[in-house]
């Protein structure tokens, strides 16, 4: 027998989008009912942002140790840096993630939720028939996230590939593996297990890493890589995968060799996780991307009463992106129940637009915000672009012995004003949030010259950037 509860608000997912909405949503006086079907906290707590980093610091750390003179250069063990990572995610407990959610008196319900209808989700559990249909006053919210994508090579999914969940909970260190992509899960993971211990090899089709940055990004990267003994080969693409009864992996490449491991890593891209949400009933084709406004609501869907949040509607694939979406979605859902006004901008997603941060935390990282050279100018603004070695910034010098690494701003020349920022570099990561602000901010670079950086810290590569650029 199916049970029946109201809410005001019913959101799918209940990672950090979803939750982000939820909170925001409740604190604005309504009731809200966030259903999940696996873990509270989602893919980012379990399986991506958290447990990936944890991984990549311990290495980072070793590698800074290393170039300092008149330290004694740490080492990892890998046993330990697995047991920090289970302490950092609670190694699939997600009571934590529970807790939070009763002390912010927001109902959860464990289950498959899918759209049945205008403002009605059916959730099963186990597989059964709809135990239970939730009815939304206001809202329904997708904040279901993506999935890894396993593309069509033969042999790859019979071979039982790990893809970013395996990589970011493996209990043990495989000796040797394949990683399939050079995008940002493929490097840091890359760099992860070679720190570990692992012998590593990286296939990418194309001929750079980290298409999506800056050239030279990508270039840092990949010398970091190498010198570190992973084995990354461009211009090479897998054609077939064969798992054998010993459980070793061979992998046939389009140049006609093979490689040999114990494990493979598919990272190459990801799928919106709507093929099973019941999108068809409300008119919206399964398995794609929902599009939405600038107030996430869907866009092809009527009644004002469908939202989409995070990477389910393909705006920004990051968690913070997501994060920022559902904190304008709750906002929106909860001035539409009250019948105000949302044309105003806090209203609005704007950054997904203008102002997109990233960090890549492989050592060098990669911190960049905005557009690169090329977007800007397909985009067609008259650009001009600055290059700065980060070395000309004394802080850098005293925190690394002959660092290496390199800052970029894109700029507007006709109005002044920051398109994006590239820093690439030992700890660069902490630097983003002052190119965030000039490039959402729409700072002038007349003004910029008076924002003083500090001596002696790597800010002050900002002072050579606008020294360079003739300020």
């Amino acid at each position: 027998m199916s049970e029946q509860d109201t809410y005001d608000v019913v959101v799918i997912g209940a990672g950090p989008v979803g939750e982000n909405v939820a909170d925001r949503a409740h604190r604005g006086g309504l009731s809200v009912c966030i259903v999940e079907k696996h873990l509270v906290g989602g893919e980012c707590s379990h399986y991506a942002c958290i447990p990936s980093k944890a991984l990549l610091r311990p290495v980072q750390v070793v590698h800074g140790s290393q170039r300092v003179r008149g330290v004694v250069p740490a080492s990892l063990d890998a046993p330990g840096v697995l047991a920090r990572r289970d302490k950092l995610t609670g190694a699939g407990d997600d009571g934590g993630g529970v807790s939070w959610l009763d002390s912010a008196g927001i109902d959860l319900v464990r289950g498959h939720a899918r759209l049945s209808g205008e403002r009605l989700v059916m959730v099963t559990t186990d597989g059964r028939a709809a135990d239970r249909q939730l009815s939304a006053r206001h809202a329904v919210v997708l904040a279901v996230g993506t999935e890894a994508s396993i593309p069509a090579i033969p042999g790859l999914r019979e071979a039982e590939p790990w893809t970013n969940r395996e990589a970011t909970t493996s209990e043990t260190v495989p000796g040797r593996l394949i990683v399939l992509g050079g995008g940002v899960v493929a490097v840091e993971m890359a760099q992860a297990y070679q720190g570990l211990g692992a012998e590593v090899t990286v296939i990418e089709r194309g001929d750079r890493l980290l298409g999506r940055t800056e050239d030279f990004a990508g270039k840092l990267v990949l010398a970091s890589l190498r010198g570190d003994g992973v084995d990354v080969r461009l211009g090479s693409a897998a054609t077939r995968v064969q798992r054998h009864p010993d459980r070793s992996v061979t992998v046939e490449l389009d140049g006609g060799s093979t490689i040999e491991a114990d494990e493979v890593l598919a990272a190459l891209g990801r799928r919106p996780a709507t093929g099973d949400l019941g999108l068809d009933a409300v008119g919206l084709e399964p398995g794609g991307y929902v599009d939405v406004d600038d107030t996430l609501l869907v866009t092809a869907v009527d009644g004002e009463w469908l939202y989409a949040t995070g990477d389910v509607n393909g705006r920004n694939l990051l968690t913070h992106m997501g994060k920022y979406q559902g904190r304008v979605c709750g906002d929106v859902i909860v001035a539409r129940a009250a019948g105000e006004p949302v044309d105003k901008p806090s209203l609005s997603a704007l950054a997904d637009r203008i102002g997109a941060p990233q960090v890549v935390f492989t050592d060098p990282e990669v911190a960049a915000v905005g557009y690169t050279a090329a977007e800007a100018a397909r985009k067609g603004f008259e650009v001009d672009v600055v290059d700065v070695e980060m070395s000309a910034a004394a802080g850098a010098g005293l925190l690394a012995d002959d660092y290496a690494g390199k800052a970029r701003l894109v700029i507007d020349s006709k109005r002044r004003v920051i398109l994006g920022a590239t820093f690439v570099g030992q700890d660069t990561a902490e630097m983003l949030h002052s190119a965030t602000i000039a490039v959402v901010g729409e700072v002038s670079l007349d003004r910029l010259w008076h924002a003083v950086p500090a001596f002696p810290t790597m800010s002050e590569v900002w002072l050579r950037l606008l020294e360079s650029y003739g300020l």
